[in-house]
């Protein structure tokens, strides 16, 4: 319903298609889009994974309105914690060590949740007008669940954005690393594809063994370690948010991003 999918060249193509509410992801897309990648990943016809978004923007986040579904009467941390666990932290942990190059399109905006579906790639292309942002501090969350941001922008960088909200324009982004490389918005596709093409003709096994090496010796760091870890402090924020009646927050703001034109 809110995946596409297609293999040519060796090259699989995961594009979310929900652009109408500018691809905010309720528990179908997500549980979907997993299956999309576990697909890929199983496929020996496969050698690079490309995931990409139809419309304007390329995710704004989750979406835990009507959207995502009927919100229960009473919210409870353990049930927070168990969605979250499997959806957010689970999911974006096996797109990052599924065994093929992976390579994100991003335009647009991408918000908090947004995060989590291109940092677990490896490769991230950006269109001119994509602009990265984890606004949640204002929810007293110190920042999304895959906490990837000290990783991907140094420590600075990501108590910037997280301390102000603001969001890190493609430029900004390349510049820490994070996004390999700026294109036209009307170029974004091709010049994806043709990144893909070029790696789809290395070896497959040379290329997992790349991946593991580098995945690896970031977990040696402490990546896996913090990641894990630092999902428990985001857990804090919610108990706090549920314990001062601060949940109709979250919701607020979830609004105010389909909103985004």
């Amino acid at each position: 319903m809110y995946i596409l999918y297609e293999v040519a060249d060796r090259i699989a193509t995961i594009t979310l298609n929900r652009p109408d509410a500018a691809n905010a992801q309720n528990a179908a897309l997500l549980d979907e889009l997993d299956a999309a990648w576990v697909r890929a990943g199983d496929d020996p016809d496969v050698s690079v994974i490309v995931l990409r978004a139809e419309g304007k923007h390329f995710s704004a986040g989750h979406d835990m309105t009507g959207g995502g579904g009927p919100v229960p009467d009473k919210i409870t941390l353990e049930m927070i914690y168990t969605t979250e666990s499997r959806r957010y932290l689970e999911y974006s942990m096996r797109w990052r060590n599924i065994p093929k190059p992976s390579i994100a399109a991003v335009q647009g905006r991408c918000i908090a949740g947004g995060l989590l579906l291109c940092w677990p790639c490896d490769l991230i292309i950006a269109s001119e007008d994509a602009k990265f942002s984890d606004p949640v501090v204002m929810m007293g969350i110190g920042g999304v669940e895959y906490h990837g941001h000290t990783w991907e922008l140094g420590p600075r960088k990501a108590k910037e954005i997280l301390f102000t909200g603001r969001p890190v324009t493609a430029e900004e982004a390349e510049k820490t690393g994070m996004v390999n490389k700026v294109v036209p918005r009307d170029q974004l596709d091709t010049e994806t594809r043709a990144l893909a093409e070029q790696i789809a003709k290395m070896p497959p096994f040379g290329l997992r063994q790349a991946k593991r090496a580098v995945n690896q010796t970031l977990d040696i760091q402490g990546f896996y370690a913090a990641i894990q870890s630092v999902f428990d402090v985001h857990q804090t924020g919610h108990g706090n948010a549920l314990s001062v009646g601060g949940w109709p927050v979250l919701m607020k703001l979830d609004e105010m991003k389909q909103n985004i034109k």
